[in-house]
């Protein structure tokens, strides 16, 4: 079996070939700027980046109008969050999230605090989910903003965000949603849901990374300040020269997910499942989050184990991740929020499978952790 095996497609995923395909004429020939439309090469390029936006909007059930683009979901999620907060601020000034956020969210919403906005920030249940009651009680006549991810990017469980942004109509308060690992995974329609803004990007769907959109309903009108200025590009929302070879490769990303997702997502959870069925018998293993109520190609485990600590740094021959790629803390944030003390939530593991794993890889990597951890209980671990 080739090593290392990659297993972290929660943190990025590789670029598909077909992707690469798409993308490479608009480095070489095609190389037009899209807003140059008095020739060929920007008209072009023009026409290839709203193909790509009809893409995007396809996957996700919404006009190709009510796509902006941006530089990922980072980016995405400043511009809803921020925009829209300091938009609405003479109506009010209180805004809602979950614990459990993706920090381009946490991070956003801590600095609204300091521009003197108010935060409540809910605790989700002991499985990852948010209750619905508990969320409609978070709301006051002043809550101008909620925002809730779809699925979370370290248990992947999957929020019930078409009921939370009913809660949110109804109480006349924008609903954002942080849609990044979602795409490909799960059906998104937002014909039908109650959502205002929702954030996309590419590279966690075998696209590549610096390229990202917003969802922004326009109809009724969600207003945003802009937070990028200069030449009013994407409905003055986002300025700033569209890369047209990224935009092309989200397109193909997000078409290949739709084409793909039907067949795609019950071999992800097969090869999940056969991966967790080598470890869940392991005393002192625990999974976290919902298992049900959770995307197909998701595992999250804690080692509630002495003396494994430290078992991460052995995984010389698996590529997984300790917590969030993105960022910088060594305790997930996300198990401390589900009431993991520190030193299991520091102990965590997410396994993610992804479109190019095999059954045997599968298999190798399964039985490589668990001799891991039978090693590591019996004091012979020994780090990379």
């Amino acid at each position: 079996m080739q090593t290392p095996i990659y297993l972290d497609n929660s943190a990025t995923t590789p670029v598909d070939p077909a992707v690469l395909d798409a993308m490479l004429p608009f480095l070489r020939g095609e190389f037009g700027n899209p807003a140059s439309g008095t020739h060929a090469w920007g008209r072009n390029a023009s026409r290839a980046v709203e193909q790509a936006r009809a893409e995007v909007a396809k996957l996700v059930g919404a006009e190709p109008r009510d796509i902006v683009w941006t530089s990922g979901a980072t980016e995405s999620n400043n511009l809803a969050i921020k925009g829209a907060a300091l938009a609405a601020q003479k109506r009010g000034k209180h805004l809602v999230t979950v614990q459990t956020e993706h920090k381009a969210v946490l991070d956003t919403m801590a600095w609204l605090e300091k521009q003197g906005f108010e935060v409540t920030y809910l605790a989700p249940q002991k499985n990852g989910l948010l209750d619905s009651e508990t969320f409609r009680a978070a709301l006051r006549p002043d809550t101008v903003l909620a925002s809730v991810m779809l699925v979370n990017n370290e248990i992947g469980v999957i929020q019930d965000v078409a009921a939370l942004g009913a809660i949110c109509r109804a109480n006349g308060t924008l609903f954002h949603v942080d849609a990044a690992q979602a795409t490909g995974k799960v059906a998104i329609d937002l014909a039908q849901w109650p959502v205002d803004m929702l954030s996309l990007t590419a590279h966690k769907t075998y696209g590549p990374k610096g390229i990202g959109a917003l969802y922004v309903r326009r109809s009724p009108q969600v207003r945003l300040d802009c937070q990028m200025h200069g030449g009013g590009h994407e409905r003055g929302l986002r300025s700033g020269t569209l890369a047209a070879h990224q935009i092309v490769g989200m397109g193909t990303a997000f078409r290949i997910a739709g084409e793909l997702m039907a067949t795609e997502v019950p071999q992800l959870r097969a090869l999940r499942d056969r991966f967790w069925a080598k470890l869940k018998d392991l005393p002192g293993v625990i999974l976290n989050g919902d298992l049900e109520q959770r995307i197909a190609n998701n595992l999250n485990i804690s080692l509630n184990i002495p003396n494994c600590d430290s078992l991460v740094t052995t995984l010389s021959d698996i590529a997984v991740s300790s917590t969030s790629a993105c960022s910088t803390g060594g305790v997930s944030h996300v198990l401390q929020a589900l009431g993991s003390d520190a030193g299991v939530a520091g102990n965590s593991i997410r396994i993610t499978v992804g479109r190019f794993n095999t059954a045997g890889e599968i298999d190798w990597a399964a039985d490589y952790l668990r001799k891991k951890i039978e090693d590591c209980r019996a004091g012979r671990l020994q780090a990379a």
